[in-house]
């Protein structure tokens, strides 16, 4: 549904007469985009805006809003005489401010689909030559749609420049088209552009975006680097030493369809309000939508929570995976481990897990940017543990060569290592127990089964938290979000936890989103799985860290979760997602735990 400014103070007013708020927006934004002069080019999918033809003929062309000349035409992809060509692209009611008087355009492409639509500029279209050397502002208010499949969206182009990379040397036998804005298989926004004075290209992304939500997306360039936000935040900051867009003779651009080697590639589904095109970086208040927020916007607080209520508590911290930070955002990864240096002792953190996907992809770069923020740990003498994570496996095994045994062979809660040398075991002492952690690698699973077991064997008198990358993930059931066993998760569960009374606790990242259950073993007790993983969410995961704080007086558990990141930031940089702690049911919460009759085990 569109986004809904509500007063408050109002709700009965606005029960009344709901769309009051949003119609006084709407009106400043129509107004906005008739003054500011710097508008090369303004599509407005509306029916107002038809110069002439229509979608059923395949003859429609859009006016350019702007008066600059930079009209669109329909194209038609296939049998135009084809009936499956009904309703692939159409008009619709619904927009960004839910206002029945604002059109939009809908699409329904798939990449098997053998007909299509989408639309072009048409030849001779001023802004098909122009280069943005000055800057630009890309500005589209869109949304994707319900049924996203990755197999028939994935990579999908909003807006592109058509023509490829090698037709004027940039990157020779390069086919990437010149400029996308496209929308990857994990619905994350790409902005990647050959700029002026570069012979490659440079890169932008979002978080990963919900569908069938409206979203304001703008890709600011002020002649020296390049960001991109959506809906006023920008998750992996800028790309810098970015100047101009480059264009080929002769090409123009797409709207809705992306390329590859000169040839369609895969068009758009979705819906489209409105694609705007400044020769200038526009200040934030001259945007499209300057306020626009989220639908569903986190439950947070920046009120001080306590993480630990009793000095005579302890916790355990679990580093859910930082693959994104590694990969663009080392900044977040360094404000987390120095958090954790600097607050072990005050918190009385007895373990710091990492929980996988330690990078995104086998690139030095992301390993040695992992090992900087990682090394504040062992600077400080912090005892953690790790286990991989799908991301982390490459030929050659880097993950061994930076986080292997020989990394951990100085430390003296560390106990051992599995035959393939990802998994391990460590010891650790928590208020009045002592805890074995087993990290279970995903992997290698099978391979190290009967050395797991083995462990466990040896140890039936240590209370245990078994870490693994794949144990559990979320799905929706009655609106409610529940946790279902992967494959993995049930040989772990059947081979390691149900019969080993010790286990009370698993944790995991890998599927994306937060979920726990409590299950009850052979003997009848309870154990805690916990799913913590925020890499698709904003910044890559906005520095959040889970803490689970042991009470032993209370027999309780409290689980917290916190961001290092976001309580270093200055109030006037903090967005309306930035919460240095999550409140709801799956961050927030917390367990009984009766710590004697639990943890009275017997060899």
């Amino acid at each position: 549904m569109g986004m809904k400014k509500v007063l408050i103070g109002l709700s009965i007013f606005c029960m009344i007469a709901p769309s009051f708020a949003a119609r006084a927006e709407a009106k400043s934004y129509e107004a906005k985009k008739e003054t500011n002069g710097s508008i090369v080019a303004d599509w407005k999918f509306s029916k107002e805006y038809v110069k002439s033809g229509a979608i059923e003929n395949g003859n429609l062309v859009i006016n350019d809003a702007s008066k600059n000349g930079n009209d669109l035409e329909l194209v038609t992809v296939g049998d135009s005489s084809s009936p499956e060509l009904d309703g692939i692209m159409k008009w619709s009611e619904d927009d960004y401010y839910n206002l029945a008087n604002v059109d939009s355009l809908q699409f329904s492409n798939s990449k098997k689909a053998p007909v299509g639509r989408y639309l072009r500029t048409i030849n001779k279209a001023p802004i098909n030559s122009e280069k943005f050397e000055d800057g630009f502002t890309i500005e589209a208010i869109f949304k994707l749609p319900s049924n996203f499949n990755s197999s028939l969206h994935s990579w999908m182009g909003i807006l592109t420049r058509q023509g490829q990379a090698a037709d004027i040397n940039k990157m020779d036998g390069e086919k990437e088209i010149l400029t996308t804005l496209s929308i990857s298989n994990d619905k994350e926004i790409q902005w990647t552009s050959h700029p002026t004075n570069l012979n490659y290209n440079e890169t932008n992304w979002s978080r990963s975006l919900n569908t069938d939500e409206w979203y304001h997306l703008a890709i600011v360039n002020d002649g020296q680097s390049t960001n991109l936000t959506v809906n006023g935040v920008s998750d992996y900051g800028k790309s810098i030493m970015v100047k101009g867009i480059d264009s080929i003779e002769g090409k123009g651009w797409n709207i809705g369809a992306s390329e590859w080697g000169n040839e369609l590639d895969a068009l758009f589904a979705g819906e489209i309000q409105e694609i705007r095109v400044a020769d200038k970086a526009l200040d934030k208040k001259d945007w499209l939508i300057p306020d626009a927020r989220d639908d569903q916007p986190i439950e947070g607080t920046n009120d001080k929570l306590p993480l630990l209520t009793n000095n005579k508590n302890y916790n355990f911290l679990f580093v859910p995976d930082p693959q994104k930070y590694s990969n663009m955002n080392p900044e977040i990864f360094d404000s987390q481990m120095k958090w954790i240096a600097k607050n072990t002792k005050k918190n009385n953190i007895a373990m710091n897990a990492f929980v996988g996907d330690i990078v995104d992809s086998n690139a030095v770069k992301q390993w040695e940017n992992s090992l900087q923020s990682i090394s504040y740990l062992d600077k400080k003498e912090i005892p953690y543990v790790m286990t991989a994570g799908n991301h982390d496996y490459a030929n050659g095994d880097p993950y061994l060569t930076y986080y292997g045994p020989q990394r951990f062979a100085d430390k003296t809660y560390y106990k051992g290592s599995s035959p393939s040398g990802y998994g391990s075991y460590s010891l650790v002492k928590g208020g009045s127990y002592e805890y074995l952690f087993l990290m279970v690698d995903m992997k290698n699973l099978q391979k190290d089964l009967e050395w797991s077991k083995s462990v466990l064997d040896q140890h039936k008198d240590k209370p245990t938290i078994i870490v693994s990358h794949d144990v559990i993930y979320p799905e929706t059931v009655d609106n409610k979000t529940v946790a279902v066993e992967s494959s993995r998760g049930q040989i772990i569960w059947d081979e390691l936890v149900n019969n080993n009374n010790q286990v009370f606790m698993t944790v995991n990242g890998h599927f994306f989103g937060v979920t726990h259950r409590v299950k009850q073993n052979a003997a009848g007790n309870d154990v805690i799985q916990m799913l913590v993983n925020y890499q698709y969410d904003y910044r890559g995961g906005n520095g959040w860290l889970r803490l689970v704080e042991f009470d032993e007086a209370k027999n309780k558990l409290f689980f917290r979760t916190f961001s290092p990141f976001v309580d270093e930031m200055k109030k006037k940089e903090r967005t309306y997602v930035d919460f240095e702690y999550l409140t709801n049911e799956y961050n927030l919460f917390d367990l009984d735990l009766n710590f004697k009759k639990r943890f009275n085990l017997k060899k």
